[in-house]
């Protein structure tokens, strides 16, 4: 059975193997009057104009036709950069921070991550389960159809693995993608306060090992940042898990320039996140190397910081990615809607440039990009359709999710 829908305005990125940076970055296919033929594997079969593309179903038998009403059809949303596997949240703490409580300063006195690290401790696998399921369905609902969720409120091998556990069951019965990564290495145990380089040891020979076995996560992380994680230890971590055949990536200057995005260029790691403190030098470096810039524009809003600067790093040929970062401290959201609206106006990003941030760049910054991220012959049939005429209405409607109906392989799940 083949389904054909017609009857749409497409706006889709253009795939030409690589991440867009530059100018690419916001270059979209369009079709005012286009159509989609779906195969029964949930695979794009052809996408074009609806008479082109009606021509070619009329060659297959048993084609269903959906008449999409002319709704704006885009690709589904990629989140790259999750942390929405966790116990309880912390409000406590967010009006801590409202009072002009530093973050790092909540994170020394055992708040922050280790607080969620107790919290997970004391959790179930089950209830773990079904904490990340609520998140993933609330992002499905506003048009995420793949998602990375991370572990690191583990920060021991058993609890690690525990979370773990719980992505990859969400892997298997959920209805989105879910790409699993390792982030051991996301903050410092108290009782290896005094010293962080045994516990990166203990994560290199204890818990890699576990996790490679374990055969869930195919990305490692780490959080390199003043206070938590040096760029040595960053090198140290990320290079073993490179020996262990794990894509990788980092949590790189966000609060101070440490060189984390410079590490990422050497390591030519998937992406480097957050960036809100990158200099120059390494935005560049990054461009040359391939990396692709994660940026988490609902982190810098709700920690009311400075935005990373998209601007600079398109216009230098840095392909730029847009992510939730849901966690329960300094990203509470799953709406990436949200997030391409915050991009749009506080990051100096044009809708377009936005709309590929976050599908096909997204897509390539957590190894999606064969199956998702555009609307190519091939990939599959994720697509929304949106209550406005063009993909700009995710950025003009504020405070709202324009997403109407969202399709994953071809079929309706919202």
């Amino acid at each position: 059975m083949y389904i054909l829908f017609k009857n749409c305005r497409i706006f889709t990125p253009v795939d030409r193997g690589v991440p867009c940076g530059g100018n690419s970055q916001g270059e979209l296919a369009s079709f005012p009057d286009g159509a989609l033929l779906v195969a029964g594997d949930g695979r794009i079969v052809a996408i074009g104009e609806e008479h082109e593309v009606t021509k070619e179903a009329s060659t297959l038998s048993k084609v269903k036709t959906m008449d999409m009403q002319g709704k704006c059809l885009i690709p589904g949303f990629v989140d790259p950069h999750t942390h929405m596997c966790f116990a309880t949240r912390r409000e406590a703490e967010f009006e801590l921070r409202l009072a002009g409580t530093p973050y790092l300063e909540i994170l020394k006195k055992g708040g922050g991550i280790l607080s969620s690290v107790r919290a997970v401790a004391e959790a179930t696998e089950s209830e773990l389960y079904e904490v990340t399921r609520k998140h993933a369905l609330s992002a499905l609902k506003s048009g995420t159809t793949t998602l990375e969720i991370k572990s690191g409120y583990g920060l021991n091998t058993e609890s690690e693995l525990k979370q773990l556990r719980a992505i990859g069951k969400l892997a298997r019965e959920g209805v989105q993608d879910v790409v699993a990564t390792f982030l051991g290495a996301h903050a410092i145990p108290l009782e290896f306060k005094h010293n962080p380089d045994e516990f990166i040891t203990l994560v290199i020979d204890e818990m890699l090992p576990a996790v490679v076995e374990q055969g869930i996560a195919a990305q490692c992380d780490i959080f390199c940042e003043v206070g938590v994680f040096t760029i040595e230890q960053g090198r140290r971590l990320l290079k073993a898990a490179q020996a262990q055949g794990m894509k990788v990536k980092i949590h790189a200057d966000e609060v101070h320039d440490l060189g984390g995005a410079g590490l990422a260029a050497e390591l030519m790691a998937c992406s480097a996140d957050h960036l809100l403190a990158a200099s120059d030098e390494n935005i560049r470096t990054m461009a040359a190397h391939g990396v692709v810039a994660n940026l988490l524009p609902a982190t810098a809003y709700s920690l009311r910081k400075p935005y990373a600067r998209a601007r600079f790093m398109i216009d230098n040929n840095l392909p730029v990615a847009l992510a939730t970062d849901c966690n329960p401290g300094s990203s509470y959201t799953e709406s990436m809607p949200f997030v391409i609206g915050l991009a749009v106006l506080n990051m100096n990003m044009t809708p377009a440039e936005a709309l590929v941030a976050a599908t096909l760049n997204a897509a390539y910054s957590i190894g999606m990009a064969d199956k998702v991220g555009s609307l190519d012959v091939g990939k599959q049939a994720d697509f929304l359709t949106l209550d406005g005429d063009s993909p700009a209405i995710l950025a003009y409607h504020a405070g709202v999710s324009p997403v109407q109906e969202v399709y994953k392989k071809g079929v309706r799940v919202v």
